[in-house]
This record gives C-alpha cells, sequence and structure tokens, in this order.
C-alpha cells in the first residue's frame, strides 16, 4: 500500500528523494547536500509538515524568506518543486502545490576570466618547478594545471579520471562528466606530455590517475596547489582558481574562432544557453581590444 504525506515523515520522504537524485539522475554529492539542507530547513519551518504541505504553506514558507539572497531563494525553490514532482511521480501525493509560485531566478553573473598572459604564467610556474626538480609531486601538479586549461574540464572530472582513461599518444578521450553522461574531449599536446610524465609515477595498483590515499586527490588539495602555483607566479590567488580555468578555456577557444556547438560539446553543457554566457565574455574583451587599440577610438 503507497505511503501518504501524512503517514510517511519528513526526514524518510527527504531521504527517499534524494537516493533517487543519487541513483537515477546520477546528481553531484554538492547538489544533493544543498538539497537535503534546504528541504530539512524548508521542513523544520513547516513543523515538520513538508511532505503534507499546501499552496498556501508554501506560500507562507516562501514569504518568510524574503530577505534571503536570489541565489539562495532560486535553489531552494528548486528543491521544493523536483521534491514535489518525486511525491507526485511516486504516488505518494496527488497534486504538486508549487505550481502556482512564482519562479525566482537566481543572478547568473558573468565569470571572471584569467587573462591569456595569466593563465601562460600559471603554466610556466608549472614548468619551471619540473625543470628545477622533476620529483612526482611537481610532474603531477603540472598535469593538473595542463588538464584544467587544457581540456576544459571540471575539478571533479580531473580528479575523478581512471588511470587509463587517457591513453598515451591520444588527443582525444571519451569522459563521464556531471550527471553520468559520457562525453568525448581534446587533450592539447602540453597536456598530454603532462600526463605521460605523471603517469609513470602512478602506482599500478591504483584505479586513478591522481591518487590519494584510498581515493583520488580531494577538491580541497587541487585547490590549494592553484593557488599555490597562482601566488608564485605573481598572480593574484583570488583571480585563479580550478574553474577560472575552465572559463578561460572556454572564453579562449570562442576568441580564437570556436563555434558554439562545439564549445557546448568539449564543456559538456546541456544546455547551450549555458556557453552562451562566454559570449559576453568574448565579446567584452572584443569590444577593449577596439577601444585599446583602433587609431580611431579615442576620436
Amino acid at each position: 500500500m503507497p505511503s501518504t504525506p501524512e503517514s510517511l515523515p519528513d526526514a524518510r520522504a527527504i531521504a527517499l528523494f534524494l537516493d533517487m537524485l543519487a541513483g537515477e539522475k546520477g546528481a553531484a554529492r554538492n547538489t544533493l547536500l544543498a538539497y537535503g539542507r534546504d528541504l530539512r530547513v524548508a521542513s523544520s519551518a513547516l513543523g515538520g509538515r513538508l511532505a503534507s504541505a499546501g499552496e498556501e504553506d508554501l506560500s507562507r514558507l516562501f514569504a518568510s524568506w524574503h530577505a534571503l539572497a536570489p541565489a539562495t531563494l532560486a535553489r531552494r525553490q528548486s528543491a521544493l518543486r523536483r521534491f514535489f514532482a518525486f511525491l507526485v511521480a511516486e504516488g505518494i501525493r496527488p497534486d504538486d502545490p508549487t505550481g502556482r509560485l512564482e519562479t525566482v531566478r537566481g543572478p547568473r553573473p558573468l565569470p571572471r576570466v584569467p587573462g591569456r598572459q595569466e593563465v601562460a604564467a600559471l603554466l610556466a610556474e608549472a614548468d619551471r618547478r619540473v625543470a628545477v626538480d622533476p620529483s612526482p609531486r611537481h610532474l603531477r601538479d603540472r598535469a593538473l594545471v595542463e588538464l584544467l586549461y587544457g581540456s576544459g574540464l571540471r575539478a571533479s572530472e580531473v580528479l575523478s579520471l581512471g588511470r587509463f582513461d587517457l591513453r598515451p599518444g591520444e588527443p582525444v578521450a571519451v569522459i563521464r562528466g556531471k550527471g553520468g553522461r559520457e562525453r568525448m574531449i581534446a587533450l592539447t599536446p602540453a597536456a598530454l606530455d603532462a600526463v605521460r610524465a605523471w603517469a609513470a609515477h602512478v602506482p599500478r595498483d591504483s584505479r586513478w590517475l591522481f591518487p590519494s590515499r584510498r581515493r583520488h586527490l580531494s577538491r580541497m588539495a587541487l585547490h590549494r596547489i592553484v593557488k599555490d602555483l597562482a601566488a608564485a607566479a605573481g598572480l593574484d590567488p583570488a583571480r585563479i582558481h580550478t574553474h577560472a580555468l575552465r572559463h578561460a578555456f572556454a572564453t579562449h577557444m570562442l576568441e580564437g574562432g570556436a563555434d558554439l556547438r562545439s564549445l557546448q560539446a568539449l564543456l559538456g553543457h546541456a544546455d547551450i544557453s549555458t556557453t552562451e554566457r562566454y559570449t559576453h565574455v568574448a565579446t567584452t574583451h572584443l569590444v577593449r581590444t577596439v577601444a585599446r587599440h583602433h587609431p580611431l577610438a579615442d576620436a
């Protein structure tokens, strides 16, 4: 006999929903943590009656959240919409009380993109360290930053690469990215060389290309590596981080003449509108270039 909202405790309903997101949708760990946190906040505010809440309950709930940042409010609304859609799909409740909620959209600021010279300085610092001391640590760090910029991979995608996902001498590879979706990526010769040099030091029994103890290298460790290289290269560490290198890959590709559809495939964006954000960054760069160098710019 199927459960009803009244008979199913919020904690259990939320747990079932998160299990579905993880198992069927392949949601990332950070998404699961954020949605779980948002739903528990909503449940607490409604006295543990979230699963059985009606339209008026949710309207009052959102009214109480009016002071939240738009991005936070948009994420909470998304969590609630997906949660109630799940309850309806599972036959736990017959209706979706979020239908009349006004959609809240969080701001989508343009990414801060390091310039070509900044990225070149970062990569040069990684090369310099290998030239001075070709230790496994320096070889690993160079391979990491070359992959982040040379392929446009997300930090999580780089870290979860298997030991044999990238084959020596092959400039393309198939990886499993966000949401469990497979896509083909292309690697620059510099990235291939850096990976080849590092791979010779990966333990033979390792499942991962970048192992660390029982799993792969952590996001925090990668974050520290990039920041350390940036500081040593004389760059502002606040501007250079793992996702900034992915932004730089996308923007510099567009500036070089890449088309949006190809870039969408390389970045693994499900929606081309996400890729289109980079056209604004590239356009801004072009306008500044004309303003700085055209002979009639000051006329």
